[in-house]
């Protein structure tokens, strides 16, 4: 005998829907996980008041954003009211509707031959299967077999639509703009950077990273991202509105950048399809030869971040990149996630590292968080405290800066951070006085050697 077989239902639906043809689509994704789509169709109209249903719209959309407007002219179309339909089939929620009125109940042989057909009373559903039904006067546990509806129940849709009743000043095929906020999207971009074999230089190339999970499909879409740190508190429609009037940048990879109020907009000048329940990367820009710098920094302060056996004794390794036409970038850079890779002496690519970068400008500093050096070891002991006075205190510290490695020297950055007003008295090595609350010294430790750096700070508030 065939397996016993959960609910499967044949349903056919005839919507009264108005005649619709799409000219095109554009989306613009925003770092926030909202989009904008701005979705341009022919719409079949009469004139005078009407309903309209408009299908094929996100799942995740935000009604209160939706806008229309007749593209030859704006004053033409009005909606006077407006409902998002989004009770959707699916088996639960069709068997629940059905709950103390008659199903039919299908079972079939190995072959798909059709061998009984009962007609049941539905009793009770659970998880989207039929539990209970009653065949005549019999009471039935989980019945098998398949499940056949005569008709979908009233208020349920198969696909998200909006109700307008509208009025229209004219009548025929009407060229219609219909833009609305939608979340479950949002794009990242994620860079590769591959570092020389003498840690100086490297390739680096940006990807944007385009996840759809909107609830839609964008066929042949103009696509244009979004980069900065956009309020989403604002209501959606202030989101809204032409991009006029920017004057279009250079062109970064497969995109054109510009910028756009407070923030850079990127447009890719050729159609794309984003599907949903899909992730796509598209090159964002790439620069084969960059100069980097790669700093050993030991900071306690920061031993949350390092983690690991010991983490207030790790040394940081550092890359820093200034982002400028002299280091083959000078464009803004996109948040995002950069991993690093380095070739070995087999010429095999391996990964050493990865770091987030935020909306970087042109012409900063790029500071990457590799990891922690294997053979360097910071130490940082505090030798003395001496309460100098009301609010004035003074401490010294002894800090070890350990290099294991054989035969190479290597310059280890000690980073101290200090409160109130303070003054260094006396110090065994020269340092370099931050911002008002950090100090660096940077000493070059020998290779197998130990350095330490002794000072003492005045602390008065």
């Amino acid at each position: 005998m065939r397996a016993l077989l959960t609910a499967v239902l044949s349903l056919a639906l005839v919507t009264g829907l108005a005649a619709q043809q799409r000219e095109s689509v554009e989306l613009t994704v925003y770092n926030q996980g909202l989009g904008l789509v701005k979705d341009v169709r022919v719409l079949s109209l009469e004139e005078g008041r009407q309903a309209v249903r408009f299908t094929d719209v996100a799942a995740q959309i935000d009604p209160t954003s939706v806008r229309i407007v007749a593209l030859s002219d704006p004053n033409s179309v009005e909606v006077l009211e407006q409902n998002y339909q989004f009770d959707l089939v699916d088996r639960a929620r069709l068997l629940q509707k059905y709950l103390g009125n008659e199903i039919t109940l299908v079972r079939y042989d190995e072959d798909g031959q059709e061998i009984a057909r009962d007609t049941a009373t539905l009793l009770a559903a659970e998880g989207g299967a039929v539990s209970v039904v009653k065949i005549g006067d019999e009471i039935v546990l989980n019945p098998g077999g398949v499940v056949e509806l005569p008709a979908l129940p009233e208020g349920l849709i198969v696909e998200p639509t909006l109700l307008w009743d509208l009025r229209s000043t004219v009548s025929g095929p009407t060229l219609c703009e219909v833009s609305y906020m939608t979340s479950g999207i949002s794009w990242q971009a994620d860079y590769v950077l591959v570092v020389n074999a003498a840690d100086t230089g490297g390739d680096l190339n940006g990807w944007v990273t385009l996840t759809n999970d909107s609830g839609a499909t964008y066929e042949d879409a103009k696509l244009k991202l979004v980069a900065g740190d956009v309020s989403v508190q604002r209501p959606p429609m202030g989101m809204m509105g032409g991009y006029g009037g920017a004057a279009a940048g250079r062109e970064m990879g497969g995109f054109e950048q510009q910028e756009f109020f407070e923030y850079y907009l990127y447009s890719l000048p050729r159609p794309t399809t984003v599907r949903e329940r899909e992730t796509k990367q598209i090159l964002l820009m790439a620069a084969p030869e960059i100069s980097l710098t790669k700093r050993f920094v030991f900071d306690p302060s920061e031993a949350w971040r390092y983690g690991g056996q010991d983490p207030d004794k790790k040394v940081a390794v550092k890359l820093e990149v200034e982002n400028s036409e002299a280091q083959g970038l000078g464009r803004p850079l996109p948040q995002g996630r950069v991993r690093v890779f380095k070739t070995d002496s087999d010429g095999a690519l391996q990964f050493v590292g990865e770091d987030r970068i935020g909306h970087t400008p042109k012409d900063e500093t790029v500071r990457l968080y590799i990891g922690n050096a294997f053979d360097l070891v910071g130490e940082q002991i505090h030798t003395n405290h001496q309460e100098m006075g009301l609010r004035n205190e003074r401490d010294s510290f002894r800090v070890s800066l350990r290099n294991r490695k054989e035969d190479e020297a290597v310059e280890i950055t000690y980073v101290g951070h200090f409160w109130a007003e303070w003054e260094i008295l006396e110090t065994s090595h020269e340092f370099k006085k931050i911002d008002a609350r950090t100090a660096e010294w940077t000493v070059t430790v020998p290779a197998g050697e130990e350095v330490q750096i002794d000072y003492t700070v005045d602390r008065k508030w």
